[in-house]
């Protein structure tokens, strides 16, 4: 499916991220790619990772820095010479901001989470635009607090919301060069990011017992679903944000 084809992942920390889940689900259909970790502590768990994946090509890129994405970029540019598809499952805020009341967060939270959650985005989407010279898709993670409430996840709720519009402007932006752009919004999973939520433990047994399907997502059917994204058996989808929660989401009181 994905033979000939490089792709770019952005956020794999540890064997249980949703960002090695698409990494896995791309590879297995034949996709060369590349990997990006942020921070010297990361490095040695993606080249852990990555160590038996033909091809593999593995940088360092910190989103907050310009030149580090502008190295990441050229990097994959000299060695694949190009890039069909991109993966952001980036996603940060201050721990202090996701406890407690939305009203109290500080301009500095704020700030922070928007960036490297949202804007991170469509700095990375200008970033790719000119390895696509075939046309490509990006692919983005997203949650449902997004859109409703989800107690204590709070300024995380409101970079998803900003990530889920920014989805729609790039695929406008973008689609005139063949580049498709989604995102998908993923039932909580226990990854190390979760963790920082309070209460997850409560939120993933809710949710077991509410959603359609009676069970919690795994980070493999969130992979599947991006590998679809970035496939061509999703030649004519872009703009979207795709529910892939076990129904959740469609649920009222």
């Amino acid at each position: 499916m994905l033979e000939n084809k490089t792709g770019m992942i952005f956020g794999v920390a540890n064997q249980r991220s949703i960002a090695w889940a698409c990494a896995q689900a791309c590879a297995a259909q034949g996709a060369k790619l590349a990997f990006t970790y942020q921070g010297e502590r990361l490095k040695e768990n993606v080249e852990k990772l990555t160590k038996d994946l033909e091809g593999a090509l593995v940088v360092p890129c910190d989103v907050t820095n310009q030149a580090d994405v502008d190295a990441a970029f050229q990097t994959v540019e000299k060695e694949f010479g190009k890039l069909d598809f991109l993966i952001h499952s980036i996603a940060f805020a201050p721990k202090e901001a996701l406890d407690g009341e939305f009203v109290m967060t500080s301009r500095e939270a704020f700030t922070t989470a928007l960036e490297i959650s949202a804007f991170s985005l469509t700095q990375l989407a200008l970033a790719a635009t000119p390895l696509m010279k075939d046309g490509g898709s990006i692919v983005t993670m997203s949650y449902y607090g997004a859109e409703k409430v989800v107690q204590n996840y709070n300024v995380m709720g409101v970079a998803k919301a900003a990530l889920e519009s920014s989805v729609r402007y790039l695929a406008e932006d973008l689609g005139k060069q063949n580049i498709r752009v989604n995102a998908v919004s993923a039932g909580p999973i226990n990854t190390l990011s979760a963790r920082g939520v309070k209460n997850m433990g409560a939120m993933l047994k809710h949710i077991a017992e509410k959603s359609p399907l009676r069970r919690n997502v795994e980070a493999r059917e969130v992979g599947n679903t991006a590998l679809f994204l970035v496939s061509d058996l999703s030649s004519a989808i872009t703009g979207e944000t795709i529910y892939v929660d076990c129904g959740f989401n469609i649920i009222g009181v």
